[in-house]
């Protein structure tokens, strides 16, 4: 009696000990075998569909699939009840992963198999117990069986609880982390939105696409019509990854003759060709540790497309005439104009590079499509130019808003700054920008090298300026443009101030003091 007390309680703090449950599972079959000379013992689990059983400690068969009511497994998880199995029995059962199990109990003479179940009626799994001596009752019957399989049902139950709060933890992290994450894309959307501007839905969600980009390693194709901003969002690429502190190489494709690329991209050593008296280290080198941006990416030759191809797989390259070959890590960021689906079918671009740097694409939406971008960007456009020169127009005005609404702006953002900062120029610091002084491509027609312009929708009057081509004094040139409009709408009003200053949308002092300025005279 004090033997069978000692070797439980050894076997107990065994069980106790054990700080997972299949080192549990594992330590309770060895000790079960130890204790009753069994030949083999197995603890399967029961997940939580409860209909199949689970097994680590079988090499060949770990899993079994009860939901054949046939099988032994499933009679006892239906029963609740142990039984025995002979191995006659055992011999008639077809269930293939029944026969790896019996095949791996040395072909025992008799199986136990038991559920085990919790004080909730919760069913944890099977124990079957091997041996060749078929008297079962003198082993489940003896207080130390009893004990044990009492402590390993408490023990199991409490390492289930001990992982659902560990997953629970996990979960609860996760929720957080992905709180934290909404939160930082958030606020660097924010940030973003400081150089990428706009309210539309299509500018919010590339500024959310532009930092999930960022934070990824993906080679970034950003695809969309000239002038609309792919220079920014690559720019934002940079500085919101986690390369912000590397450089950023621009490479602009269409600007470098097809001769010279090649050695801008991958650098050369001296004497590698006619003209090359010195080493010269290549943009993907100078690259190293930040972001290579390939704009116009649908301008590079052919030849040189394969070439980069295998840069963009292996980060290695060689200089043109070196020997050995160097490494650049890297970020890819290209962008382009074109439509590369129509240059793979004409086979000016390559299909396979066109994958490697599509891994994360991104399309800037042409002005045209987001209206509602307008005031924000001209309000933008006006606060740089004012930061710039020291002074500038407080804002623009709704009439000139509307009328930027009815243009299409082939030029895009850029065609858009352009127009803006014209219109800054002729506006009188602290004043709005009003319609006369939008410049708008579809409005000019040109006509014998002399520009007429219809400056007001209810008046459409000439007024003549030298083709661009011409001017060489940017100021002197708007402020004579400028004069000229005063003018002609002085003369249109017979000289009425009051009258000239309305249709121009500005004070009657500021048109006095502009008369004064450029000495225009009512006549």
């Amino acid at each position: 009696m004090q033997m069978e007390l000692h070797t439980g309680i050894d076997l107990a703090v065994a069980l106790i000990q054990q700080d997972n449950l299949p080192d549990l599972l594992k330590t309770a079959t060895r000790q079960l075998e130890n204790a009753f000379g069994l030949t083999r013992c197995w603890a399967l689990e029961l997940d939580l569909s409860g209909r199949t059983l689970h097994c680590s400690d079988l090499a060949e068969q770990g899993e079994f699939d009860c939901g054949d009511f046939s099988h032994p497994f499933a009679h006892v998880l239906q029963t609740g009840k142990a039984r025995e199995l002979t191995r006659a029995a055992s011999y008639r059962l077809d269930h293939v992963g029944f026969q790896a199990l019996f095949e791996a109990s040395d072909r025992a003479r008799s199986l136990w198999l038991e559920p085990l179940t919790g004080n909730d009626g919760r069913t944890l799994g099977v124990l079957v117990l091997c041996r060749d001596e078929p008297d079962w009752d003198g082993i489940t019957g003896q207080p130390l069986y009893c004990g044990l399989r009492q402590l390993l049902v408490h023990q199991w139950i409490t390492q289930l609880q001990s992982r659902d709060q560990v997953w629970q933890r996990r979960l609860l992290k996760r929720s957080l982390d992905h709180l934290h994450d909404a939160e930082t894309v958030r606020t660097r959307c924010e940030q973003l939105a400081r150089t990428l501007v706009g309210n539309s839905q299509a500018m919010t969600s590339l500024r959310a696409q532009i930092v999930r980009a960022a934070g990824s390693q993906l080679s970034v194709l950003v695809q969309g019509e000239t002038g609309c901003g792919k220079d920014v969002v690559a720019r934002g690429i940079h500085e919101l990854s986690d390369r912000a502190d590397g450089p950023m190489v621009v490479v602009n494709c269409a600007a470098i003759p097809d001769t010279l690329l090649e050695s801008e991209l991958f650098g050369h050593t001296r004497g590698a060709f006619s003209g090359a008296d010195h080493d010269k280290q290549g943009l993907l080198a100078q690259a190293n540790g930040g972001t290579l941006f390939l704009d116009e990416i649908g301008d590079m030759p052919l030849a040189l497309q394969s070439k980069l191809l295998r840069v963009l797989e292996s980060r290695q390259f060689r200089p043109l005439g070196a020997r050995e070959e160097q490494h650049s890590d890297f970020r890819l960021v290209a962008a382009t104009h074109q439509p590369l689906q129509a240059g793979i079918e004409d086979g000016s671009f390559r299909r396979d590079l066109f994958y490697r740097l599509s891994q994360f694409p991104l399309r800037v939406t042409p002005l045209r499509e987001r209206p509602d971008d307008l005031e924000a960007l001209s309000r933008h456009f006006i606060r740089l130019y004012t930061e710039r020169e020291g002074s500038g127009p407080m804002g623009i005005s709704s009439h000139a808003l509307h009328l930027l609404a009815g243009y299409d702006f082939p030029g895009n953002v850029r065609e858009l700054r352009n127009i803006i900062e014209m219109a800054c120029l002729q506006t009188p610091g602290g004043d709005d920008i009003q319609p006369e002084v939008l410049r708008i491509n579809d409005l000019f027609e040109e006509s014998d090298g002399w520009i007429s312009a219809p400056w007001d929708a209810r008046d459409r009057n000439p007024v003549d300026l030298p083709v661009v081509e011409e001017i060489r004094d940017l100021k002197a040139a708007a402020q004579a443009f400028e004069a000229a409009i005063i003018r002609e709408r002085l003369r249109q009003y017979a000289g009425n101030r009051a009258q000239a200053a309305e249709s121009l949308g500005l004070p009657k002092r500021t048109l006095a003091h502009k008369c004064l300025k450029y000495q225009v005279t009512e006549s």
